[in-house]
């Protein structure tokens, strides 16, 4: 068996190397026809993209996305060809969650936030939405939902977008990318929902870049229509928007899920599944390493800020924006554990 890997996916060399009979490691970007030709499987990240033009006339029969998006994959064209893939849903919930809470404590700290008199708004409530739900509860933020797919199959409990632009002061979002279809959320938030905001509510943004148009969130902020602005997922990236980025509160290079957990469950969840599609025995183990040992505050928010504050990692993309790749690529350890 052939495998062709990321070479920028973490933890998974000696499991795959027990796995499979020959593995190459790859930079994500650069995937061509002719690598994956006689490869059997793929384990790539959201920087492969599996399509046609990648895929036709090779002997690929899986594909593993370490990732919880998938929207680098052309599904239809899978299912076409007979090749079956994977995401990993979740894996990274809990970095994301960490990411949130930490700028949460910035806004209070930096901005005078009230969590007790602060209404936040989650635009999908998926593995993600629904951890930073109960996060913010147990913050005292009073919080509503937003998800049509859950909403049209009957549950309970989530309000319209209309609702969160009315009556939120802070609206996260949390979806996937789709283009098209009843369910759309490309450029969901555009120049008609910011000129719908009744509260300039503070705008964070983790999903998918294209989920909010650049040119509408710039125009926003310009014209005081939202407080502040959030941003770990960029349209066009690595090429941002670097007005943008120096105009919003925190500014880093979609790494809000890249801790080391999020990290090791991602691989963990690819590995699994390719053994399962194979029919191979499971025989790995895929843990982050340990972090070193420091001394921390004894306030708990000052804590929490420094086992991760992502002001760290929006000074580094600030000072060298050009290098979104590499600083995605070479993130630094980091651990969800408090």
């Amino acid at each position: 068996m052939k495998i062709i890997v990321d070479n920028k996916i973490p933890y998974i060399n000696e499991a795959i190397e027990q796995i499979a009979d020959e593995v190459v490691y790859l930079p994500g970007n650069a995937f061509t026809p002719q690598d994956v030709r006689d490869a059997d499987a793929l384990i790539i990240r959201t920087r492969t993209h599996c399509n046609r033009e990648l895929l036709e006339g090779s002997r690929v029969k899986f594909i593993a996305t370490a990732t919880i998006g998938f929207d680098h994959i052309d599904v239809n064209y899978c299912r076409e060809a007979g090749i079956t893939w994977c995401n990993c849903p979740g894996c990274n919930a809990g970095g994301v969650e960490q990411y949130l809470h930490a700028v949460f404590l910035l806004l209070k700290h930096e901005k005078g936030l009230d969590f007790g008199n602060t209404c936040l708004g989650i635009v999908g409530v998926g593995h993600v939405g629904s951890r930073i739900r109960r996060m913010a509860e147990a913050l005292g933020m009073k919080v509503l939902l937003n998800d049509p797919p859950r909403a049209d199959e009957g549950e309970e409990g989530f309000v319209d977008l209309s609702t969160l632009a009315q009556q939120c002061d802070i609206i996260t979002f949390h979806t996937p990318l789709n283009r098209e279809g009843k369910y759309h959320t490309f450029h969901l938030a555009d120049g008609p929902f910011f000129a719908s905001l009744q509260h300039k509510p503070v705008v964070i943004n983790t999903s998918r870049g294209e989920v909010i148009d650049t040119a509408a969130l710039l125009e926003a902020l310009n014209a005081g229509k939202i407080e502040d602005a959030i941003i770990d997922t960029w349209e066009n990236e690595p090429h941002i928007n670097l007005e943008l980025l120096h105009k919003v509160f925190v500014g880093t290079p979609h790494i809000a899920g890249y801790s080391a957990d999020g990290k090791a469950n991602a691989t963990r969840m690819s590995l699994e599944a390719l053994c399962r599609f194979f029919h191979i025995e499971a025989k790995f183990t895929i843990l982050p390493p340990e972090m070193p040992s420091v001394a921390f505050s004894s306030n708990a928010e000052e804590a929490y800020l420094q086992v991760y504050d992502p002001r760290r990692d929006c000074k580094s993309l600030r000072e060298h924006p050009e290098e979104f790749e590499h600083l995605r690529g070479n993130y630094p350890l980091r651990r969800e554990f408090f």
